[in-house]
């Protein structure tokens, strides 16, 4: 390694012929990890635009968009040259822009343009990555996500509504992805701890007739999850219950409880107490689902380690887990049997079972 890290290294690889298409090929993966904040703010400014919404019905030149974007055409087409060079949009002979396959898959990804927004955030976190490490900021996702340090932090509806809209525009291709790979067909009644306005508990109800569902969380949150529950379709087998995992029981009846999005938020101890919480209050024969982003583990992989690694190290609580780790604290807690369902998309979410079982 130290060879390779010589400065002469590099100059002789990148000519020799056996060696310079890995030097060349390690030189692009380089030079697009040092500009990947650019990338980032590119699409914010897409985003925040709505330029690829304005392409959805059919092509337009920089100076159309511009217009419609109170800029000067000239900015607009560096703008556009970035969204083609990003494969978001496509550009035709006459210099008019298209939207991309990969584009259109950004404004059909349910909540991904609200992740995008909420960025401007978690960029100002990072502006000092290194006193963010140290812990020598007052982040502004902290802020953002009070609840997580407690039900004290977040009685304030429009704190409440800001955070579980977000949360629920999100969930639902997380919902998606997760009812793809657990089977809940034998479930009775699901309790979603923590599960916001509803949107897994519906999902699961409505692909699974037979199903009751509950959703537990914070009072604040209540009367947006009634509504989301009485336009359901699933309505007559939809419940919210309020009340705080960390200090209230959680409602009994349930055969399956799911933790969605949830363990990532919360420091060791916290998780710890609320898997034994499940446990003690789960039937035998019963199960856990956890659903969320995890950590590649002993193979770190970029969502994961990169991505909402920091993200939890900005809200300043929580830690993204390894499916390894996350089974060993729900053996420790009693569980038996953990199986890791891959997801298709590890980027979206990873999910496991585990079964209470006292034979």
């Amino acid at each position: 390694m130290r060879l390779i890290a010589r400065p002469g290294f590099q100059r002789w690889a990148s000519a020799f012929p056996l060696t310079r298409g890995t030097a060349a090929k390690d030189g692009a993966e380089l030079f697009d990890l040092v500009q990947g904040f650019v990338k980032s703010q590119v699409l914010f400014a897409l985003v925040e635009l709505r330029i690829l919404h304005r392409l959805m019905d059919g092509a337009l030149s920089a100076d159309a968009l511009a217009q419609m974007s109170g800029m000067r055409t000239d900015r607009m087409e560096r703008l556009m040259m970035a969204a083609t060079a990003m494969k978001l949009t496509t550009r035709d002979r006459a210099g008019r822009y298209s939207l991309a396959r990969l584009g259109a898959a950004m404004v059909g990804v349910p909540g991904l343009e609200d992740m995008i927004r909420h960025h401007e955030a978690f960029y100002r976190d990072l502006n000092d990555p290194v006193a963010l490490m140290r812990g020598e900021v007052d982040t502004e996702l902290s802020a953002f996500w009070p609840y997580v340090f407690g039900a004290a932090n977040a009685t304030d509806p429009e704190t409440s509504k800001r955070y579980s809209d977000l949360m629920a525009r999100s969930q639902q291709i997380v919902s998606a992805d997760t009812l793809a790979v657990a089977d809940l067909k034998r479930t009775q009644h699901l309790l979603d701890v923590g599960g916001g306005y509803g949107v897994f508990a519906e999902a699961a109800a409505l692909k699974h007739p037979g199903m009751h569902a509950t959703v537990f969380d914070l009072p604040a949150v209540k009367t947006n999850a009634r509504a989301l529950m009485e336009r359901s379709q699933a309505k007559d087998r939809l419940r919210f219950v309020p009340g705080s995992f960390r200090d209230d029981p959680l409602p009994e009846g349930a055969d399956t409880i799911s933790l969605i999005r949830v363990l990532y938020d919360h420091e060791d101890q916290t998780v710890e107490a609320l898997l034994s919480k499940i446990f003690d209050t789960l039937p035998d024969g019963g199960r856990l689902l956890v659903s969320e982003p995890m950590s590649g583990g002993a193979k770190p992989e970029v969502s994961g380690d990169v991505y909402f690694s920091f993200y939890c190290l900005a809200m300043q609580t929580g830690t993204v887990r390894s499916a390894a780790r996350i089974s060993q604290m729900c053996r420790d807690a009693g569980f038996t049997s953990v199986r890791i369902h891959r997801s298709r998309r590890p980027f979206v979410t990873t999910s496991l079972m585990a079964l209470k079982s006292n034979g």
